[in-house]
């Protein structure tokens, strides 16, 4: 609980503080991707995340994750986790950039690549370290961004799991408006997880809003396949909705 007071003490300090910033580099829920802040920007998430299984077994997180642009490509992360449930499934990473697990997490992001593709369509390429009081974390992210498609691939290396994740997205013609309008994107999302308990495959849809400083996305995720120990509960389902303002301090 004094975790979640602390965070939430941060995050009232940076609205009453902040003026807004354009959300446009927010990138899917569950897949890795490499958008970062510019120089000088902050980001605050707010993420409800829900695996559900076998007999309504189901574990809920609640969590808050603040972001710092230091330059256009070197990008500082904490989020700060509320469980809103005694774990009652195997261990998993669920969201690339925000952990399932039940302590403070940091992350360092650096794009280290980003090239102009034709028009409006860029190639990027990011790596994250940071990590946990249960491990550390090593991550990387590439892919290709236009006003109409949007692809990566990704993944993290902890201490007992690999996770990979793909991401294919689209905007239609009809959404394609100019800068200060809603913009709607649609997204199919892969995480693939292997770990010391558990093999998985989930894919599902997702989708993006973004609206001048505010960022509203969510999706739900379904088993391919699954692997794990005998005993062990299965997933039937992974839901996350995350809610992002983008600001500058004054």
């Amino acid at each position: 609980m004094k975790r979640v007071l602390r965070s939430l003490a941060v995050a009232a300090v940076c609205l009453f503080g902040a003026e807004p910033a354009d959300a446009s580099g927010h990138g899917p829920v569950f897949g890795a991707t490499t958008p970062t802040l510019g120089r000088g920007g902050w980001s605050i998430d707010w993420t409800w995340a829900l695996r559900g299984g076998e007999s309504d077994v189901h574990d809920q997180m609640l969590k808050t994750m603040i972001s710092y642009g230091i330059t256009e490509r070197l990008q500082l992360s904490g989020s700060f986790p509320l469980a809103m449930s005694e774990p009652a499934l195997p261990n998993a990473r669920m969201m690339s950039l925000m952990s399932n697990d039940r302590e403070f997490e940091g992350l360092l992001a650096y794009r280290f690549q980003s090239r102009t593709i034709g028009i409006g369509g860029r190639q990027e390429s990011t790596v994250y370290l940071g990590g946990n009081q249960r491990s550390p974390i090593v991550a990387a992210a590439t892919g290709y961004a236009s006003r109409s498609q949007y692809v990566w691939i990704g993944g993290d290396v902890q201490k007992d799991s690999v996770l990979f994740t793909a991401v294919y997205g689209y905007r239609p013609p009809a959404l394609r408006t100019e800068a200060g309008k809603p913009d709607l994107r649609f997204f199919v999302e892969s995480t693939m997880e292997d770990s010391d308990a558990t093999r998985t495959v989930f894919v599902g849809p997702t989708a993006l809003l973004l609206h001048k400083a505010f960022g509203l996305e969510g999706g739900v995720l379904f088993p391919a396949y699954q692997r794990s120990d005998e005993g062990m509960t299965k997933e039937h389902i992974r839901v996350a909705i995350n809610v992002a303002y983008f600001f500058w301090l004054k």
